[in-house]
């Protein structure tokens, strides 16, 4: 079920992008210099759909790494949590056998009365 509903959701999603690459072929100057000066830096032409496709990924980058970053305490707090639960977890069975052990030891099995 889950691979139909991918496929139902990414076909179109491929479809879309392949109409914008085709209709988008035209050639653009791309120039990655903030500052005016002699000349720029880097200057390429490429073709407006790499040039747009480029851009999204490096959003989806970009989000991607802000987004775990920022999510980084909770990791954090949740590691934290796991190893206190494990701690517990231990000193909890420790606990119980040494109960164990002491109620088995209190319990002892009556001695016969004598009958004198």
């Amino acid at each position: 079920m889950k691979s139909l509903l991918k496929w139902l959701f990414l076909t179109p999603v491929a479809l879309f992008l392949l109409g914008l690459a085709v209709a988008n072929r035209e050639s653009v100057r791309v120039v990655l210099d903030p500052l005016p000066g002699d000349g720029p830096l880097f200057e390429t032409n490429a073709p407006l759909f790499l040039v747009a496709f480029a851009a999204a990924i490096l959003g989806i980058a970009s989000g991607s790494l802000v987004t775990w970053w920022s999510q980084g305490r909770h990791r954090r707090s949740a590691r934290q949590a796991r190893a206190e639960t494990e701690r517990l977890r231990q000193e909890t069975a420790r606990l119980r056998s040494e109960l164990t052990s002491r109620s088995n030891a209190l319990i002892s099995p009556e001695r016969p009365r004598d009958a004198a």
